[in-house]
């Protein structure tokens, strides 16, 4: 039980709680500019909202392993307090599972996924013991989740808890779904009651740290750095970064963060102002002298070497995939590609007319053998078979082979007439001071087609496809239903169509015709 003149305080309102605490451990500036700037934080990318929504999900889900608990949510978001005098009512009056526990010890706030009443408590405590887990979508278990379950323990055993035990659960990659959830094979309970324990005098020292930082009255002078983006990208790039050009040394392909910032604080911000002597990998030197220079570098003998290989009909393909952190269908893992959507433009010859066919699986039932099947018809057993990264696309085989014993031998045959319109880019053999050290489809395109654009299109790239199919699974509304699937025809079919442009550009760039122009794709 907490102590009676525990139970009759009125909570107070927190400095700290868990992600800012996380925040502050990560920077300093972070935490201040949080906390006293908090409207100059860069907006929320679809992306990200869909990694906190997908939290959120996972952590309901979890619950099942401990079901018939008391939920202590705060009523509306930011009423933490009374999600704290709700914690303790529940625990006062011996409730055995409460779900999203609040504490607020010494001005910080946790909030414990999942708080259970052990059965049989140890010898010697002196009243209700409970375990602790806290809930992660992830696959493993990290430094920051240590620190976060540390944090935790810390408040909850301030706050007059007894905990025989602290677990993270995560995600298991190794469970294969077959028929109904396991719960207790999805999830991996993992105690971390030793690594906690020996954090508690850190966490202590850093809490009056960050306090103390959270009360002075000036920004702390903090330089970009690699902590920027560790453990996680920050929401004040925008403030932090604004003086940082939006082409600079930290575009510099392949090369660590370290060496880039290295040459940031030796004051070298522009690419082409890099030093000579600096020590740079062959194609990073390209780099950097296509932008002083400010003219393309064009290989003509290797571009007609990888347009030889050209073979008629050509199938220009793109796919695209979700990755559903719980799996939704049998004989899936979690987290695993699951591909719902390609668009394919054929050109059965270097004049002919090009035609287009598109697949897009409805939400729902398991969309791997329509897919499959589709795209089997629809390619002929020879001619080349054009994508944009040619991992991706072979992956995706090689997992569609592993659950389609039978396609075996179809999938082998494709996977063999595949060829790569990356290869020339990443090899450098057209390379444009637009492209600024990107060889992605997206940096390409404007750099030899800019009449052909993404621009305008409601779903810009995979991940927002990735996102828009899996609200198909929850959507119900026709309309909306209908509107999200023409986003992402059009989305694919611009794809394979920039894909079309670029090959007809390699083409002319060397004097040849290999395809026909397909325009600005109106």
């Amino acid at each position: 039980m907490i102590d009676s003149a525990m139970s009759a305080q009125k909570p107070s309102r927190h400095i700290l709680s868990k992600s800012t605490f996380i925040r502050g451990c990560q920077c300093h500036k972070s935490l201040y500019l949080y906390k006293h700037s908090y409207k100059s934080r860069d907006p929320l990318t679809p992306a990200q909202r869909a990694v906190f929504n997908r939290g959120t999900n996972v952590g309901v889900l979890a619950r099942r392993l401990f079901p018939g608990g008391v939920d202590a949510s705060p009523p509306t978001p930011f009423q933490f307090q009374r999600s704290v005098a709700r914690t303790r009512e529940e625990v006062d009056s011996g409730t055995e599972v409460v779900y999203e526990a609040a504490f607020n010890h010494l001005g910080v706030l946790a909030a414990m996924d999942i708080l259970v009443k052990e059965d049989d408590p140890p010898l010697g405590s002196r009243g209700s013991v409970y375990r602790a887990y806290e809930v992660k979508s992830s696959t493993g278990i990290s430094e920051t989740y240590l620190l976060d379950a540390a944090l935790q323990y810390w408040v909850i055993s301030g706050s007059g808890i007894e905990l025989s035990d602290i677990s993270i659960v995560h995600i298991d990659t190794g469970y294969v779904r077959r028929g109904d959830l396991e719960l207790d094979r999805l999830f991996r309970t993992q105690s971390v009651l030793a690594e906690v324990l020996q954090r508690q005098e850190f966490i202590a020292n850093k809490v009056e740290e960050l306090k103390a930082l959270i009360g002075e009255p000036e920004v702390p002078e903090i330089e970009i750095g690699p902590q920027c983006n560790d453990p996680y990208p920050c929401d004040f790039i925008g403030t932090c970064w604004k003086d940082v050009p939006e082409y600079s040394v930290f575009d510099l392909s392949r090369l660590s963060e370290e060496r880039k910032f290295e040459l940031f604080r030796s004051g070298v911000v522009e690419v082409g102002a890099v030093p000579d002597d600096f020590p740079l990998s062959e194609k990073q030197r390209i780099q950097v002298e296509v932008e002083r220079s400010g003219t393309a570098l064009i290989d003509h003998a290797a571009l007609e070497d990888f347009l030889d290989r050209l073979q008629y009909p050509l199938y220009f393909v793109d796919f695209e995939s979700f990755q559903p952190a719980v799996p939704l269908y049998d004989d899936s893992r979690p987290y695993q590609q699951i591909p719902f959507q390609y668009s394919l433009h054929v050109a059965e010859s270097a004049e002919g007319v090009l035609r287009h066919e598109e697949f897009l699986a409805e939400a729902g039932p398991d969309p791997r053998r329509p897919f499959l099947e589709a795209l089997l018809a629809a390619l002929d057993s020879s001619g080349s078979v054009l994508v944009y990264n040619r991992t991706f696309e072979e992956t995706r085989l090689a997992e569609l082979t592993d659950e389609f014993i039978e396609y075996r031998a179809e999938i082998s045959g494709i996977q063999a007439r595949i060829l790569d319109l990356m290869l020339p880019f990443r090899n450098q053999s057209y390379y444009t001071p637009q492209m600024r050290g990107s060889y992605s489809i997206k940096r390409v395109l404007p750099a030899l087609a800019p009449e052909l654009s993404y621009d305008g299109l409601a779903i810009q790239d995979g991940t927002q496809a990735s996102i828009a199919y899996e609200r198909l699974l929850r959507e119900t509304d026709a309309r909306a239903i209908g509107r999200v699937r023409r986003r992402l025809l059009e989305y694919c079919k611009m794809d394979t169509l920039a894909m079309v442009k670029i090959l007809h550009v390699l083409g002319r760039e060397v004097g040849r015709s290999v395809v026909a122009d397909p325009g600005d794709g109106r």
